[in-house]
């Protein structure tokens, strides 16, 4: 890994606008533009013959529907009413003919969808496809094993559904209007307000709908990811952030269930008015009715056309379009985008354009910390940007705050103010890119080999397991433990093997950006610098190393050095900062002069020493007269941390 190249420090812009290209666009496939609702109907109009069908087939359901009504009420009226039972029957028995011819009719609707939906499904198995393979897209398996089914028999529902209600009401309202107009007027207009109240929620619940189904899915997610690492989360200290997190996540699919089912109760208010608000009307409109021409049977096929004609069609559409479709809606745009073409890239201009630079591996801008609500920040206004393939150091003195950068760089610790980013993205979301190696290494029981491998999804080849054990120098531990299949007893191990084992956990994991928080406190300087070299040098694509240093070795190895004191930060080369900075000159002369000594805890414990001590963690550098080491407390160079990184 290069070091890190001369630039001014603090804030640097960059665009993450792709590089512009002379590359040829080929033209956009119409079937796949246009907005989803367009390529819906352009879908359906190209199936004018199967609509034709279905619509044919679908007319003796109309007829069905029409008879149910209309035979009861002139089996009652000019039948049974009138004395002549024979007649009542002879109109029960047509009505009993339209039932069997409607559901003739039925089974050759299904056909009819088949051929409407079959092809549906060819087409996003294609689209699926065309993404998996030439796309490279992990999501291909779900769509073709899952969603593209998913989406056949939910479009398949719906034409039907849809359908049904269509014919089944035309020929309820057709028979209403063939009784008697008066029951038309009192059956229709209900049923288009719940009609037209229930088509009102359908873009908002389809929108609700899948804003749900996207929580659920960031909350299921989430908790795969945070279940597996609970060990680390455990040995990290993240609990409460990682509870903060998983919180947050509950919080937003409970807020989007709640307002999934406040847009459902309109659904239900719908289907109220529009199928069983007509029933009370006819009831309560039945004297009225009556005094005005409206016979017996006429009242009574009205009822007949209400319960058990379009109260039933207005549930299946309701429950049908309300639900299905909205998850059909979020499944065909997630297999179905807009265009399957890039956007044309612009022509370049007949000037040179300069390069656009890489985002920086780790950008902090006015980050602000403090412990608690009422403490003084430890961080104040902090801005730093790292190149891709830089190589920081961190020093200064005790409870200064460098642990807490790097547990703020990792995204343990959440900024009070200002951001943190991570290769151009916020750090939350790129947690899989970085790797933090505190401390206090974390060994588990097991074999070595599982402890190595522990950050790799899949099991680590012997070959890149020895080779990385080679590189860190961790070799003699792992013969001397019986190699890589052999048990691992951490109390057994000293605290140096411990952290050379996490060092190469560290070394093997895929992470780009590599935060070693006084990860060789426990190595002799020989040791240090071999680990130290190795994470260099390691290949990973856009690749960073931050080392929290209390050797002067550190610190002379790095491209660049912070300084934190306290008041101000200073960034810049090892010899840069003996030139300028007092601070830091006084830590390499104190680093050259004395041994380490034990002291307390991390930054949050321990105060900020005064001018004559200086360290981290458990080990501290006398930087003055020997013996004048000042008592944890003493903050009078202490204070907020200020200045541009």
């Amino acid at each position: 890994m290069p070091n890190e190249a001369t630039r001014p420090t603090g804030t640097h812009a960059h665009s993450d606008a792709p590089a512009e290209s002379t590359r040829a666009t080929p033209p956009a496939d119409p079937h796949h533009t246009g907005t989803l609702p367009h390529r819906g109907l352009r879908f359906l109009l190209a199936r004018r013959p199967v609509l034709i069908r279905l619509a044919a087939w679908s007319v003796l359901e109309t007829g069905q529907t029409f008879l149910v009504g209309y035979g009861l009420a002139r089996a009652l009226d000019a039948g049974f009413l009138a004395g002549r039972s024979a007649v009542g029957l002879g109109w029960l028995g047509l009505a009993g003919i339209g039932v069997v011819v409607g559901a003739f009719g039925t089974g050759r609707v299904y056909r009819g969808v088949a051929d409407l939906v079959e092809p549906l499904r060819d087409r996003l198995v294609e689209r699926v496809v065309v993404r998996g393979v030439r796309e490279g897209n992990g999501g291909a398996l779900s769509g073709l094993t899952q969603q593209v089914e998913l989406a056949r028999d939910t479009f398949a529902g719906l034409v039907m559904v849809s359908r049904s209600f269509l014919f089944t009401a035309v020929g309820a309202l057709a028979g209403l209007c063939s009784l008697d107009p008066l029951l038309l007027l009192v059956v229709a207009p209900p049923l288009l307000a719940g009609v037209s109240l229930f088509a009102a929620t359908l873009r908002p619940l389809a929108r609700r709908q899948e804003t749900f189904l996207l929580a659920d899915e960031a909350l299921a997610d989430g908790l795969g990811t945070v279940c597996p690492g609970l060990r680390d989360i455990t040995a990290a200290g993240a609990e409460e952030q990682v509870a903060a997190d998983a919180a947050r996540l509950v919080d937003t699919e409970f807020r989007a269930a709640r307002s999934l089912a406040r847009w459902g109760v309109l659904r239900v208010a719908a289907l109220a008015i529009g199928g069983q608000l007509p029933i009370v009307l006819l009831l309560a409109t039945a004297p009225w009715l009556l005094g005005h021409g409206v016979t017996p049977g006429g009242l009574v096929g009205a009822l007949a056309y209400v319960t058990q004609s379009l109260l039933p069609a207005l549930q299946n559409l309701v429950h049908g379009l309300g639900t299905s479709g909205s998850r059909l809606t979020v499944v065909l745009r997630r297999l179905t985008p807009a265009s399957t073409t890039p956007p044309p890239m612009p022509t370049p201009p007949a000037t040179p354009v300069p390069h656009l630079t890489t985002p920086p591996a780790l950008t902090l801008t006015s980050v602000t910390f403090a412990y608690g609500t009422g403490g003084d920040p430890v961080l104040r206004d902090l801005t730093l940007a790292l190149p891709q393939g830089a190589h920081l150091a961190v020093v200064g003195p005790s409870g200064i705050g460098k642990s807490t950068l790097t547990a703020l760089a990792a995204g343990l610790l959440r900024p009070g103010h200002g951001t943190i980013r991570m290769y151009g993205r916020p750090v939350s979301e790129t947690l899989a890119q970085r790797v933090l190696i505190p401390q206090e290494a974390y060994v588990f029981s097991g074999t070595l080999a599982e402890n190595l491998g522990h950050l790799r999804p899949d099991p680590v080849p012997e070959a890149e397991l020895l080779a990385a054990a080679e590189a860190v120098g961790l070799t003699a531990l792992l013969k001397s433990l019986g190699g890589p299949d052999a048990p691992v007893d951490p109390s057994a191990l000293s605290a140096g093997e411990r952290q050379l084992i996490a060092l190469t956990r560290a070394y093997l994991s895929y992470a780009p950006l590599a935060l070693l928080d006084e990860a060789t406190c426990h190595l002799d300087p020989e040791a240090e610098e071999r680990a130290e070299r190795a994470f260099a040098a390691r290949e990973r694509p856009g690749g960073a190393l931050v080392v929290v240093a209390h050797r002067i070795s550190s610190a002379r190895r790095a491209g660049r050095v912070l300084v934190m004191d306290g008041r101000e930060t200073a960034l810049g080369t090892h010899d840069d900062l003996l030139r300028r900075s007092p601070l830091y000159r006084d830590l390499v002369g104190s680093w050259s002069s004395e041994p380490a000594l034990a002291l307390g805890d991390t930054d949050r414990v321990d105060a900020v020493a005064g001018s004559g001590l200086a360290g981290d963690g458990r080990h501290v550098v006398a930087h003055g007269p020997v013996g004048q080491v000042q008592v944890p407390g003493d903050l009078r160079d202490g204070g907020p941390l200020g200045g541009q990184g």
